[in-house]
């Protein structure tokens, strides 16, 4: 384990001590980037060593995270991450590229990407004492963190918008976390979470703002890495990265990971990172194609609920990451996003429309020329389509109701 680090402001670049700060930068509020000890990491460790290893999960990384081994062997904590790739001969024949993986989130224990922070931040709340761990979530993080926790027996506290998915919350409920929703929006829970957190001592695993999220899920960076660079071999083009994104730490944290790989020496060659947004959420987005970081709220509308967000908490490292990797923002309409998701069920993969979002933004990168037929790509599916059936049903026809004959059935399938 690796638990030599402290934090830098992503802002003001002012350093801290674990001892100092444990969530925003108190000077401007800044997101914190963990800064590991990457000569100490070197010494311990190497590719060769990680990739030898048999732990299938983000668990082989964990000289790479800033947390102790949480323990909680035999349980979903110790399943979460090394998701497959998948690599449908259909979809790379409709979009022409000569190389393209789905790297498919729905199959993490609670069916989405946000296992990895989850998990990694129970390990943390384990290792600091913590009583209660809460956070405000459409869904999908809370479900992560109601079923990590109930994993190893931590207490769970989750605000919900009254408008989650029910399957969402059905899930909260289940994995037995104390459920509160919320008469208001995303952004009225955050907020609501961050009060509850300070009167009441909880432990806040909030998105963009607990600065430990972004190494769960940073973790994804590592296994396409390890899937596709080191394993697969070099390719003669950069490799692209597609990400939904909504309030922007699943692709910092993406970048992170990629950052560390790199301040390590293990990777030659940073990848370029595609953010996608829904037209309807696209606060991000619209800062990077005004070319500045200043994130400018917006009143979000898309059936994409988990990346529905008015004020994105991690969008000036957002911004960032595909900035600083000489990726781009694709914009995509619900539309298109009930397109994409029909187009992965045609090739077996059943993503949620958040999931199906960043192949939404493949799909308008290659009519635009922004990706090539030889660029080697991976596109992350963050979500199980079961999380909301109802957008899925509105991506398909209706099944006809036919009598119980054979001759029904002639008309039908002619």
């Amino acid at each position: 384990m690796n638990l030599q680090f402290h934090y830098r402001c992503s802002l003001c670049n002012q350093e801290y001590t674990t001892e100092q700060v444990q969530y925003t930068c108190p000077a401007d509020g800044g997101n914190l980037d963990v800064i590991l000890d990457y000569e100490n990491i070197r010494r311990a460790t190497s590719p060769t060593k990680i990739t030898a290893g048999n732990e299938p999960s983000l668990w082989r990384y964990l000289s790479l995270l800033p947390v102790a081994d949480p323990g909680g062997l035999g349980t979903p904590l110790r399943a979460a991450g090394w998701t497959p790739l998948f690599s449908p001969p259909l979809l790379k024949a409709a979009l022409g590229l000569e190389n393209l993986w789905i790297k498919d989130e729905s199959r993490n224990p609670t069916a989405s990407f946000k296992d990895r922070a989850s998990a990694v931040v129970v390990a943390r709340a384990r290792q600091i004492g913590a009583e209660v761990v809460v956070t405000a979530s459409t869904g999908n993080a809370g479900a992560a963190l109601a079923g990590m926790s109930a994993a190893v027996g931590q207490k769970a506290i989750i605000f919900a918008p009254r408008t989650a998915p029910p399957a969402k919350v059905a899930q909260l409920l289940v994995f037995n976390a104390q459920v509160l929703l919320v008469d208001g929006s995303y952004d009225d829970a955050f907020d609501l979470t961050i009060q509850a957190s300070q009167e009441f001592g909880w432990y806040c695993r909030n998105t963009g703002y607990n600065p430990i999220t972004a190494e769960g899920k940073k973790t994804a960076a590592f296994e396409i890495w390890e899937q596709v660079v080191f394993t697969a071999g070099k390719y003669t083009r950069p490799l692209s990265v597609f990400v939904s994104v909504g309030d922007g730490n699943i692709i910092s944290g993406i970048h992170k990971g990629f950052k560390d790989l790199f301040a390590l020496g293990w990777l030659e060659s940073m990848p370029r990172i595609f953010g996608v947004q829904a037209e309807g959420s696209a606060a991000i987005a619209n800062a990077f194609h005004a070319g500045h970081e200043t994130i400018i709220p917006v009143s979000a509308n898309t059936l994409a609920d988990s990346i529905s967000v008015d004020l994105p908490r991690d969008g000036v490292r957002a911004v960032r990451a595909a900035k600083q990797t000489g990726g781009t923002y694709v914009l995509v309409s619900d539309q298109e996003i009930l397109g994409a998701i029909a187009a992965l069920g045609k090739a077996g993969i059943f993503a949620e429309p958040a999931g199906a979002t960043s192949y939404a933004g493949l799909i308008k990168a290659v009519e635009q020329g922004l990706v090539q037929p030889d660029d080697p790509v991976v596109v992350i599916n963050t979500g199980s389509g079961l999380k909301d059936v109802r957008a899925a049903m509105q991506a398909v026809r209706e099944a006809p109701v036919i009598e119980p004959t054979l001759a029904a059935v002639k008309r039908v399938i002619k």
